[in-house]
């Protein structure tokens, strides 16, 4: 994500760079999904509130550090931790550091060992789905590219919701009383 994408006024990030390890090196590239570079994700309040305290942390650590940060406009750029003579800040972070971190926080939080960062989505689809939310509008947050799409993959959770469905028509019906 870079920080020109965030929209803080609509709760809302544009999608719009993906980071592609060449080599030993890493590079930005464009994101494009379903041939749309412009994709939008809105979240909630609480999200903004966790990437306005990114930013500001970020900022005294581009103010702390000075000319050892590059700027790359992004939320979570590669830090100063244990950076190396004339090493830079700034830029996109090592997927192996990434991963690193990820294991620290979720041994912190109990999670699972095979639990992926990944998973989070799956879980936010599933929860949103199981709270009643409209399909469509779940499937345009994750940028599938139908709501039949997120359904196959994630109608299989809703069976209670199913059942309550079922009675429902069947109470509709008047075949509830038949039993």
């Amino acid at each position: 994500m870079k920080w020109s994408l965030v929209r803080w006024d609509e709760c809302a990030i544009e999608l719009g760079w993906v980071v592609v390890e060449e080599g030993k090196t890493f590079r930005l590239r464009g994101l494009t999904k379903d041939g749309d570079g412009g994709a939008v994700i809105y979240v909630d309040q609480a999200v903004m509130n966790v990437l306005k305290r990114q930013k500001e942390r970020q900022d005294e650590e581009r103010s702390l550090l000075g000319a050892a940060w590059e700027d790359h406009d992004l939320v979570f750029a590669r830090d100063g931790f244990n950076l190396q003579r004339g090493g830079r800040a700034g830029g996109p972070q090592d997927p192996e550091k990434v991963s690193a971190r990820w294991r620290t926080v979720r041994n912190r939080l109990r999670l699972p060992e095979d639990f992926r960062i990944h998973d989070w989505r799956h879980s936010k689809v599933t929860n949103d789905l199981e709270a009643g939310e409209s399909p469509v509008e779940v499937s345009a947050n994750v940028r599938h590219h139908s709501p039949g799409c997120t359904m196959a993959r994630y109608g299989h959770s809703r069976k209670d919701g199913a059942r309550r469905l079922a009675a429902s028509g069947a109470g509709r019906l008047g075949l509830s009383a038949l039993v």
